[in-house]
């Protein structure tokens, strides 16, 4: 889609064990910056990541203090430079740690959400019903809930508001079996494609004025407020020993802004937004 651009290619290794492959790209014609993470790594969890799980309801039984633990995903965030074209992230990870008698816990998390600027109600229809699909290959149940659980997430507390319009996300999974959740987890990610890239094409050539895209900056600076304040993957990376910073902080855009009590004109379409991101929708029904 952004022909014109390439990716930096980084590949890292982590002396406590493992390693990744980092790809960016930035001030592309249609992308400000997009990033694609693969990380496989391996090591002893640190006390405060395993105070985090812990936190969660995980009964981790370390031995001498120790949790060896192996991790790997693959994630990526995609910040365009039209305002019109809506931010996206998805990550689906596995996770196994080894317990005192040698007994291994080991789930599965992901998700996939949108960010838009301005709310194009289409947009969000077949951005959620693709995920919708995915899910329901494996259980009907599953859209609902990682719907849910997506709003809930997302949810910046000092603001009230959502990060975005949400998706699907989902931690923590171990059953029915790992290669049934696999199968899923692969479903997920196989519709990250056809969910996004359709509306990319769709607005990456409308035109847009310089107040829309000072709105865009605004929003964005909400998006870091999020990742930095509330992410539970930012937050795990920053407390693992010898992670990589410049990849854990992939996510954040190239710019954003913070101005001072902004508050958008009543019934305008930055105030549409807000709207939804305070009281999130349905989508599909």
């Amino acid at each position: 889609l952004d022909p014109g651009a390439s990716f930096a290619v980084d590949t890292w290794e982590r002396k406590e064990g493992g390693g990744g492959i980092s790809c960016v790209l930035q001030d592309g014609e249609v992308f400000e910056k997009a990033g694609v993470n693969v990380s496989v790594v391996s090591g002893l969890l640190s006390e405060e990541a395993a105070r985090q799980m812990r936190s969660r309801g995980k009964s981790l039984k370390a031995k001498d203090g120790k949790l060896p633990f192996c991790a790997m995903g693959v994630s990526s965030v995609i910040h365009p430079k039209n305002p019109h074209v809506p931010t996206m992230h998805f990550n689906y990870r596995y996770f196994e740690i080894e317990e005192a008698d040698g007994t291994k816990q080991w789930w599965f998390g992901g998700g996939t959400d949108l960010t838009p600027t301005y709310l194009n109600e289409e947009d969000a229809v077949h951005f959620h019903k693709t995920l919708k699909e995915a899910c329901d290959k494996h259980d009907l149940k599953l859209y609902p809930k990682y719907k849910k659980w997506c709003d809930d997430y997302f949810y910046i507390k000092h603001r009230g508001e959502r990060r975005g319009i949400g998706g699907i996300f989902f931690d923590d999974m171990d059953s029915p079996s790992k290669e049934e959740v696999f199968q899923f987890v692969k479903s997920c990610a196989k519709a990250v494609v056809p969910c996004y890239i359709p509306i990319v094409k769709r607005h990456c050539h409308d035109s847009f004025t310089p107040e829309e895209k000072l709105w865009q900056q605004l929003r964005r600076g909400r998006y870091v407020e999020f990742n930095l304040v509330y992410d539970r993957g930012t937050k795990f990376g920053l407390l693992t020993p010898g992670s990589r910073i410049e990849s854990i902080l992939m996510s954040l855009p190239l710019t954003a802004r913070w101005e001072y009590m902004h508050t958008p004109p009543e019934s305008s379409k930055e105030a549409e937004i807000l709207e939804v991101l305070r009281n999130p929708k349905d989508w599909v029904h």
